[in-house]
């Protein structure tokens, strides 16, 4: 689910997408191709792999266009 421009989420992690540091090097649509769509907008779905696979091809973006943080979960006590 988009949250902002360039800012994705899947509930588990929020992944932030900087175009104006990204060299286009294609790492992340090479290696994850489901989550990372070249041909389609929006270009990031992370409904497309599992979370721990995703974070591990973002920490191989070789410019550091993408990176994540975890989301915090709300839990309501009854």
């Amino acid at each position: 689910m988009k949250t902002y421009d360039n800012e994705f989420t899947n509930g588990e992690i929020t992944v932030k997408y900087q175009p104006k540091i990204c060299t286009h090097a294609e790492a992340c649509a090479k290696g994850l191709s489901e989550v990372f769509r070249t041909t389609v907008l929006p270009w990031i779905d992370l409904e497309g792999a599992e979370t721990t696979k995703i974070i591990k091809q973002i920490q191989k973006c070789p410019s550091g266009a993408l990176s994540f943080c975890y989301n915090d979960e709300l839990v309501v006590v009854k």
